[in-house]
């Protein structure tokens, strides 16, 4: 059930690097947005749209593509970099993050090529993905349906109610991937509703389960390739991250969750953090 994390992520590489400076530079453009929770979730993107989804950018509502949820919806800037690389809209929408004339909210919402659904009130994205599976399997689709959530999240029950029909109904087309950076908008998961044992949870609740490294590239594609884990069983990936992850003064700072307002000299020092880190 639980393989051994490592103490110590792999540094940086410059692509991940690359896709923080693109973060950074959608939250200048909006002056606003949830920074701390887009970096913890960078790998875990890449991964699954470098090497994971089927997709086709040309065609967003392509019958056969794998349908992927970002329940966590406020980390949607990670996201929207993912799509725009990957040539679902242009370069241009990037910096009118939050703008009027943009077409990128705060949160995930259709209307944005390559979003299936809209997220923000958490504990949605199971249940919908959920759904979605069923429908796939009982149509005999051959799509996948995964679904990327928080861990402050999965203190809602919808989590362990979809968790459960996920189990019921044997969706071994679905995966629950949990970002799993141990801090929640006010404090610590530990602190605020300890979620330990966690994989245990899942697994009782009949999720075949691993642990892995949410930084390490090479792991996640390992993991990621090797789902379904079980068959007849939906597939729990417990994702371990730094919230900030790559801006060393942000990590596990909760005072960098969301920012309403951000100065340009806040925007050159992370600029600065991300280069200088390993």
């Amino acid at each position: 059930m639980k393989n051994d994390i490592p103490k110590q992520s792999p540094a940086l590489d410059e692509r991940s690097k690359h896709l923080r400076r693109q973060i950074v530079r959608v939250l200048e453009g909006g002056g606003r947005g949830h920074l701390g929770t887009s970096l913890s979730l960078v790998e875990i993107l890449r991964v699954l749209f470098d090497s994971v989804l089927r997709y086709d950018p040309k065609r967003p509502k392509w019958p056969e593509r794998d349908r992927f949820i970002l329940s966590k919806g406020h980390g949607c800037i990670a996201l929207y970099v993912l799509l725009q690389e990957k040539g679902f809209f242009a370069k241009e929408e990037l910096v009118k993050f939050c703008r009027f004339d943009g077409i990128l909210g705060g949160h995930p919402d259709p209307k944005v090529p390559g979003i299936e659904v809209s997220t923000g009130s958490l504990g949605h994205g199971l249940p919908i993905a959920v759904g979605m599976a069923v429908a796939a399997m009982r149509r005999g689709a051959k799509h996948r349906v995964v679904t990327v959530l928080g861990d402050g999240e999965c203190d809602e029950g919808s989590v362990w109610e979809a968790a459960m029909s996920a189990a019921k109904h044997r969706l071994d087309n679905l995966a629950a991937i949990v970002d799993y950076n141990k801090q929640q908008s006010y404090g610590s998961t530990y602190e605020v509703l300890d979620l330990e044992p966690f994989a245990a949870k899942w697994e009782a609740f009949g999720f075949a389960t691993r642990e892995v490294d949410g930084h390490d590239v090479h792991a996640l594609e390992q993991v990621f390739a090797a789902v379904p884990f079980a068959a007849g069983k939906p597939s729990a990936v417990i994702c371990h991250t730094v919230k900030g992850k790559g801006v060393a003064f942000a990590e596990n700072n909760l005072k960098w969750h969301h920012k309403s307002s951000i100065k340009e000299s806040e925007i050159e020092d992370l600029m600065r953090a991300i280069d200088d880190a390993g």
